[in-house]
């Protein structure tokens, strides 16, 4: 039996080549363990683009009607009966994951990003009214309270809505392979992912230089918290610092030159790829062989290391840096991304819904 369900206000596109409009979809009324959400802000990832356009169908085929969004911060306005965590007038986030087995051993170890039956914010199976799940360009959400989390009350939430994806993507990896004081880091690429990965590094306490194509990102870079900023079309600067990183982020997701940046490495130094490029990266063994160098990839994180990160985010203060838009403009927004004309992630004021 499906539960209940009311009216919501969104955006969805109906087809790989229709803008995204305005329309009005079910959502369900709280289940007792669920959390209903206002939407304040939600911010703009560029799988959004890649979901709405069906360009990842190999792997990931779009089911129509699509509302994208996963990077969602809002208030509850409404929690089930047996929910303990939250209640009315609470700000909370939702990422990029809305449930999961809870059984299986990933789940179990808090690494829910890997469980093979995830549920993601929008475009996966929805168990409670059949069809997809909406995402986050929408007047409001239901959650199950698991994969509701905890936004700390000092940060902008328009800045803030970008920690649920770009945010978790770029801490997640540093956690995971120990970044901290002492150590020499690079990030490649300053755009939205590689902006928060540089905030990050820089308040884990590491020495944290950018490597970018386009000298006038210099100033922003160091406003960030990078200690020097390389132009990786420099062959002399770029050598200049070879076998010297212990951690470099990799967040280009055009088509580049990886052994540039693995000949970078020290002796059991780490490359993390959270850029996806569509075609397959060439690496020769022996770029990774005599300093026993890795070459690894990650996606988001777990609840527990996303609440985590947003704690992180609190005490430090960091928020990624936005343009604020109407959803009204999210069609021409999605036009600029593909320009890389944005600084450095577009947050959507779901307030403009209203006026639909």
């Amino acid at each position: 039996m499906h539960p209940t369900t009311y009216k919501a206000k969104a955006y969805s596109a109906i087809s790989e080549t229709s803008p995204l409009a305005s329309t009005k979809i079910n959502r369900r009324e709280p289940t007792d363990r669920d959390v209903q959400i206002e939407i304040l802000f939600c911010g703009i990832c560029h799988s959004d683009l890649h979901s709405v356009r069906n360009e990842w169908s190999e792997f990931m085929p779009t089911n129509y009607p699509i509302v994208p969004g996963h990077e969602i911060v809002g208030r509850v306005t409404k929690v089930g009966s047996a929910v303990t965590k939250y209640k009315a007038g609470d700000l909370v986030a939702v990422g990029c994951m809305v449930d999961s087995d809870r059984t299986c051993p990933h789940c179990k170890a808090g690494l829910e990003q890997f469980c093979p039956n995830m549920v993601l914010t929008f475009n996966s199976p929805d168990k409670h009214l059949g069809g997809v799940t909406y995402g986050g360009y929408s007047e409001s959400i239901v959650v199950d309270e698991h994969f509701v989390l905890r936004l700390p009350s000092n940060l902008n939430p328009a800045g803030a809505a970008p920690l649920l994806c770009a945010g978790i993507t770029t801490y997640s990896p540093m956690h995971h392979w120990g970044v901290g004081k002492g150590q020499k880091v690079g990030v490649v690429g300053l755009g939205g992912l590689g902006h928060m990965a540089v905030k990050f590094a820089h308040a884990l306490g590491a020495h944290v230089i950018v490597f970018s194509t386009s000298p006038n990102k210099k100033e922003d870079a160091l406003r960030f918290g990078a200690d020097e900023v390389v132009l990786s079309r420099n062959a002399d600067e770029m050598q200049k610092h070879g076998g010297s990183f212990d951690f470099i982020l990799d967040a280009v997701s055009a088509d580049h030159d990886i052994n540039a940046y693995i000949n970078l490495l020290g002796v059991d130094g780490n490359l993390t790829l959270v850029g996806a490029p569509a075609e397959p990266l060439r690496v020769p063994a022996f770029g990774l062989i005599p300093r026993r160098r890795s070459l690894s990839g990650s996606m988001i994180g777990g609840i527990a290391e996303t609440q985590e990160m947003l704690d992180f985010c609190g005490k430090h203060n960091i928020s990624a840096d936005v343009e604020v838009i109407p959803i009204q403009k999210v069609n021409e927004a999605y036009e600029r991304l593909l320009k890389s004309d944005v600084k450095y992630r577009f947050s959507i004021d779901m307030a403009s819904l209203k006026s639909e």
